[in-house]
């Protein structure tokens, strides 16, 4: 009886501690329940993606449709609470359009970016920072000058290698961005002793201002991770947006956040430009209409794909054996062609468009020129076949410096669009306008007019 009794008592036990298991130690305890500043345990980034806690089990094996759940599934810095990362997610969350809008660009750029960060066995969340800079429009410019998907700015372009002129800008190229800002980013891991959050704070604010907080912090003898530092505002929100974007994207639905669905699936092959094609001229040949063109290649920035550092064009995929069959059948005369023309003193370039019968314009597109000011001794691209004529219908269109637009009351984006020949999209992708953005009276817009 005794021994009876005694088996019951385990039995119950045994079913309690089932019914009860042990918590670990987690930011917070359920899963289920939206993080609170109340439960703040800011924790420290692991500097690989084996290293983390996984909030879902990754199976190398399924490969989802949804480019989303693929990142969803690799997604690991999402545990991570503070106010500063509640803040942010509050402020995502009253914009219920922006990662739909989002969506519909990541269509172009997202896929290549999520394949680049994991062959470099980065943490998933690298490939969201495109989203916090830009909103994934590497058209996006910002008043200090940074431009493109990765929002680089130039002198950071040019140390990092970057082909920028006014016929191309690598900055805003998906492929050229994407290199060197996660070889920048890597460079940053390993000089912050393999820390991602400080990485991540020296990529938007400079890594002399991380290192400055960091001595200052040892010097009072304080700890020196990014979460301890005084740094410059805008850093100290940026880590946070990106983790509460992390929360966002790993759980739309605790959140009630719709984000559309992007193919898991490339949306771009490769092709190569040893020779200069007006950008209307490439679409035909592809066979894709010019919009999509130019959102594959946003780093060509006039009417023309010029040859650059790459030597690539970016082409929708199944379009690529088209494209390079076309370009075959075409004559030398059905090709913009270049040669080149050593600047003598004396020369302007009234006068040596004229000797090369091609216009000025031509002259400025070609070879970056903004004004009339060229130099003895300097080699001038000629747009034209080796005895100098322009072909038919293949002269560079004038393009129209920058112009400021002061709104007025009653303005409004199409309208703008309409009276200037430009489009709505330009004109946000030229400002950086926020999506759903309202104008006000006097607010001063960037326009750029290409004119014949």
């Amino acid at each position: 009886m005794y021994f009876n009794k005694l088996v019951l008592i385990v039995s119950v036990i045994s079913s309690l501690i089932l019914l009860f298991p042990w918590q670990s130690g987690s930011v917070y305890a359920d899963s289920s329940a939206p993080p609170s500043s109340a439960q703040l345990v800011p924790q420290q980034v692991q500097p690989r993606r084996e290293d983390h806690t996984a909030p879902f089990p990754v199976n190398p094996t399924v490969r989802p449709d949804d480019l989303w759940e693929r990142i969803r599934l690799d997604l690991s810095w999402q545990t991570m609470h503070s106010a500063e990362v509640d803040d942010a997610r509050e402020e995502f969350l009253r914009q219920p359009n922006y990662l739909p809008e989002v969506s519909n660009r990541a269509d172009y750029y997202l896929y290549y970016i999520v394949e680049e960060v994991q062959k470099r066995d980065m943490p998933m969340e690298i490939a969201l920072i495109p989203v916090i800079e830009s909103s994934l429009n590497p058209f996006a410019s910002s008043p200090s000058g940074a431009a493109g998907l990765w929002q680089i700015m130039p002198e950071t372009g040019i140390h990092l290698g970057l082909e920028q002129d006014s016929r191309y800008d690598g900055r805003q190229a998906l492929r050229d961005s994407t290199t060197v800002a996660l070889d920048y980013l890597e460079t940053l891991y390993k000089e912050f002793d393999d820390d991602w959050l400080l990485a991540l704070a020296a990529y938007n604010s400079g890594a002399g201002n991380v290192t400055r907080a960091r001595e200052a912090n040892a010097a009072k003898g304080l700890t020196t991770d990014y979460w301890s530092l005084n740094l410059p505002r805008h850093t100290r929100e940026y880590v946070p947006k990106l983790i509460a974007l992390a929360q966002i994207v790993a759980d739309p639905g605790r959140f009630d956040v719709d984000i559309p669905a992007v193919e898991n699936a490339p949306s771009f092959e490769v092709a190569d430009t040893e020779r200069p094609l007006e950008m209307a001229q490439a679409a035909t040949l592809a066979g894709v209409d010019i919009d999509t063109l130019r959102a594959l290649n946003p780093g060509h920035l006039g009417e023309s794909i010029a040859p650059n550092q790459s030597g690539e064009i970016l082409l929708p995929v199944g379009t690529r054996n088209r494209f390079e069959y076309n370009i075959t059948q075409l004559s030398p005369e059905e090709l913009v062609q270049w040669q080149t023309y050593r600047i003598k003193t004396g020369d302007s370039l009234d006068y040596i468009a004229r000797k090369f019968d091609t216009e000025v314009a031509a002259l400025r597109e070609a070879n970056g020129i903004r004004g009339s000011n060229i130099h003895a001794g300097d080699t001038l691209k000629i747009p034209g076949d080796t005895d100098g004529n322009v072909p038919q219908g293949q002269q560079a269109k004038a393009v129209i410096s920058a112009a400021d637009y002061r709104v007025r009351k009653g303005d409004s984006l199409s309208g703008i669009a309409d009276r200037f020949n430009v489009s709505v999209n330009d004109i946000i992708a030229w400002n950086s306008l926020p999506p759903g953005a309202y104008l006000q009276p006097g607010q001063k817009l960037t326009l750029h007019a290409v004119g014949g």
